[in-house]
C-alpha cells in the first residue's frame, strides 16, 4: 500500500526519536517516498544528518531559513500522509488547540490528507485529563492514533506511554492508505471467454485470469466496492463480488448489469465464435472441414460507450509491438491501455508475472520492469487513483 506514496514524517521533541530513524527505513524499504520534518526538540535526541543518510534528502527543520517559499504549506499539499511520530504531549496539545508554533504543527494544521499520531510519553501525562481531552478532540477531527503501548519508559518507568513500534505504525499507515478505494465501485473483468463448437468442444485462448484476479485482490484491500466478472476458477477475497461466466456474450450481460466508477477490463474476451453451436457433440467420424465464425461483442467499447462512462483501464495483450497497442488505445478511446508482449518469456499468459507498459489518453507511454503480477495490480492501481482522484 506504501509503494510510491509520499509520506511526510514528522518527528518531534522526545527519547523515542531515536526510532523514528528505523521507521523511515522501513517506510522507504516499503516504497514509500519519504520526507522528514523535525522539531527543534527532536535535534536535541537524535541529528538531521541521520535521516538525511537515510532518506537522502536532509530533514526539514524551520519554517524559515529553507529552499521552500512556505515549506509547511508546500509539504502539506506534497504528502499522500502525515505521519507524527513520536507525538509528544505538549506537540499533541497544540495540534488540539490549533497552535501552530513550530514547522510540524503548522504542517499538521495546513495538511488535507490523513494523519497519523504516535504518542510517546510518561504515564503521568499520558494519563492526566488535559492529554486525554486532547485525543479525545484529535480523534473527533479525524485523527489517527497508533499507540502507545505499556513498557520501559525514559528514566527506569515502567507502564503506558511507550511509543508504538516502528512496524506497528508502518501497518497503521499502510492500512490508512488501503482505504483509498472508499466504497467506491470498481468492475474488473478477467480470463479467457469459451465459445463453444458443440457441448464438449469450444474455441478459447490461453489467458489464466491471474492478472485480473490479481487486480481485484489489490483492489479489495484498498477499501474498493469490487465486482469481478471472471471465466478463471481462481481464488478470491472473500469480500470481492464474483459473477462468473464463460462466453463472451454472457461476460457482457454481466457488465451490462454493473455500474461502476471504473472499469477495468483485463479478460481476454474472444474476437470470434462458432456462427452456429451443434446441440450434440459432433462425432469425430463425421469430420469437422470448417467452422463458420461471427464476431462477439465488443465489451471495451460497450462501456467507453454509454452516456456516463467510468474510468476505463483497457489492456492490450499483443504479438505486435507498442505501436500496435497505441494505436489501439487511441482507437478504443480509453482512459489508460495496459499492454504486454505474450510472447516475451515471463510476460505471456499464465504466468506469476508480467512486463508492461502504460499507455495514456495522450499517448505517452511508462513501461515497466518484469515484476509479479501483483505488484502489476498495484501500479494500475497507482494509476486510476492518482487520475480518479486528480493527483496524476
Amino acid at each position: 500500500m506504501l509503494r510510491g506514496r509520499r509520506v511526510l514524517l514528522c518527528v518531534t521533541g522526545g527519547v523515542a526519536a531515536y526510532k523514528s530513524a528505523y521507521l523511515a527505513r522501513r517506510l522507504l524499504e516499503a516504497g514509500a517516498v519519504v520526507r522528514v520534518e523535525m522539531t527543534d526538540s527532536a535535534l536535541e535526541f537524535v541529528g538531521s544528518q541521520t535521516f538525511a543518510a537515510i532518506t537522502g534528502e536532509s530533514p526539514f527543520t524551520s519554517l524559515f531559513d529553507t529552499v521552500l517559499v512556505s515549506p509547511h504549506t508546500e509539504l502539506a499539499r506534497w504528502a499522500d500522509l502525515v505521519v507524527v511520530a513520536p507525538a509528544t504531549a505538549a506537540t499533541l496539545g497544540r495540534i488540539a488547540n490549533g497552535i501552530s508554533e513550530d514547522l510540524v504543527t503548522a504542517t499538521v494544521l495546513a495538511t488535507t490528507v490523513p494523519v497519523l499520531l504516535a504518542p510517546a510519553m510518561h504515564t503521568e501525562m499520558w494519563e492526566h485529563p488535559a492529554t486525554v481531552r486532547n485525543l479525545e478532540t484529535l480523534r473527533e477531527f479525524g485523527y489517527h492514533v497508533v499507540g502507545p503501548e505499556e513498557g520501559p519508559l525514559a528514566g527506569g518507568d515502567v507502564g503506558p506511554g511507550r511509543v508504538a513500534e516502528p512496524e506497528e505504525i508502518l501497518a497503521a499507515a499502510s492500512g490508512i492508505l488501503a482505504r483509498e478505494g472508499r466504497g467506491r465501485k470498481i468492475l474488473i473483468t478477467a480470463g479467457g471467454t469459451r465459445e463453444p463448437v458443440d457441448p464438449v468442444r469450444f474455441l478459447g485462448n490461453r489467458s489464466s485470469g491471474k492478472m485480473g484476479h490479481a487486480i481485484a485482490d489489490a483492489a479489495v484491500v484498498r477499501g474498493y466496492d469490487v465486482t469481478l466478472v471472471t471465466t478463471a476458477d481462481l481464488p478470491v477475497h472473500p469480500a470481492t463480488k464474483v459473477i462468473r461466466v464463460e462466453t463472451a456474450e454472457e461476460m457482457l450481460g454481466a457488465v451490462e448489469g454493473t455500474d461502476p466508477e471504473i472499469a477495468i477490463l483485463a479478460a481476454a474476451v474472444a474476437d470470434f465464435r462458432p456462427a452456429d453451436t451443434a446441440e450434440s457433440k459432433i462425432p469425430r467420424a463425421d469430420g469437422l472441414s470448417s467452422i463458420e465464425l461471427a464476431s462477439t461483442p465488443d465489451i471495451l467499447a460497450s462501456v467507453v460507450g454509454r452516456a456516463i462512462p467510468p474510468f476505463t483501464v483497457g489492456f492490450a495483450a499483443e504479438t505486435g509491438g507498442l505501436e500496435r497497442a497505441k494505436e489501439k488505445a487511441r482507437r478504443k478511446n480509453v482512459d489508460l491501455m495496459v499492454y504486454n508482449d505474450v510472447t516475451e518469456p515471463g510476460s505471456g499468459f499464465g504466468t506469476d508475472t508480467n512486463r508492461v507498459a502504460f499507455i495514456d489518453r495522450d499517448g505517452a507511454v511508462e513501461e515497466l520492469p518484469l515484476l509479479a503480477k501483483r505488484e502489476v495490480a498495484e501500479r494500475i492501481l497507482d494509476r486510476v487513483a492518482a487520475a480518479v482522484d486528480g493527483q496524476g
